[in-house]
């Protein structure tokens, strides 16, 4: 029988760690709307959840604009306290393995992109727009920027959407080798509210060669995707491919659209160019941003 090696026992370990969730806050609705949905999804997954605050001197003169930079900390450190006392107080018996709070002074992306790889974070779950970001219902720049520069997947959550839980997630599919591993990511969040998946591509106009792709789609995902409730559809819109897509979540009542950031994806094409604008369309909708394989 072979002996066990240290670097054994530390595979195990590795093996063995919790899925987490880094859920960065400045206290904003949105923000306060994203930690809802941090929680919800953390007690099905069994998550460590971490609640992230980075002090930024603007935002903290418009979230305590009596204070001084020092007395705001403090206050920042109470609300943490008290949000982490209620998740824990209603989630922790629901599956949430743990819910502790961090403040780290930075630069917000940066701090947020950096300790996210630092700590092998698994997911980060955040609001569309901060205290200050807020204008003309576009996505605001800090959260574009932890999508773009984030290596591992990135969920982030519209102002005025309050969690419930999700009866159809919708994929975005430019048909590539990919989709094979993004829909078992999919899948197990599915699986967790038994909601259907709508795998869906739309084109500029219904062609032979989109039908065949399609179908073989559909053969190829069935046996990763190992789920009854997939739907696969394909669909034409004469105008913009990203307003085909919002046209579709409205009439289908998808609850949360997946995409997979990758080159020459739906990503690419839906939302790198003038990523916040492009972003406006979906502020309704949840959105989950595959980045990592």
């Amino acid at each position: 029988m072979r002996s066990v090696q240290i670097k054994d026992i530390k595979l195990y370990f590795l093996d063995m760690k919790n899925y987490t969730i880094l859920c960065p806050t400045d206290f904003s609705e949105c923000a306060l709307n994203a930690i809802e949905y941090a929680a919800r999804l953390g007690e099905k997954l069994g998550a460590e959840l971490t609640l992230f605050h980075v002090p930024d001197k603007e935002d903290y003169q418009k979230l305590f604009p009596t204070k001084v930079v020092e007395d705001s900390l403090d206050a920042a450190k109470n609300k943490l306290t008290n949000l982490v006392k209620a998740v824990q107080e209603e989630s922790l018996g629901k599956g949430l393995a743990s819910c502790n709070f961090l403040i780290k002074e930075g630069k917000t992306v940066k701090t947020i992109i950096d300790y996210s790889e630092e700590n092998n974070i698994d997911l980060i779950i955040m609001g569309t727009e901060g205290i200050n970001e807020f204008k003309n219902n576009y996505i605001g720049t800090k959260s574009s920027n932890v999508v773009l520069e984030s290596s591992c997947d990135v969920f982030i959550i519209p102002r005025k959407v309050f969690f419930k839980p999700p009866r159809k997630l919708v994929y975005a599919t430019d048909y590539l080798e990919e989709d094979k591993l993004a829909i078992q990511k999919i899948v197990k969040i599915a699986k967790c509210y038994d909601a259907e998946i709508d795998i869906v591509h739309v084109s500029s106009k219904s062609n032979i060669i989109d039908k065949a792709q399609h179908q073989s789609l559909k053969e190829e995902l069935a046996p990763f995707a190992k789920y009854d409730k997939i739907n696969y559809v394909l669909k034409s819109y004469r105008d913009d491919a990203a307003l085909g897509l919002e046209n579709y979540l409205i009439t289908s009542k998808g609850n949360i659209l997946f995409t997979l950031s990758k080159k020459k994806t739906w990503f690419e094409k839906l939302f790198t160019n003038n990523l916040s604008k492009k972003m406006s369309y979906f502020i309704n909708k949840p959105l989950y941003v595959i980045k990592n394989l």
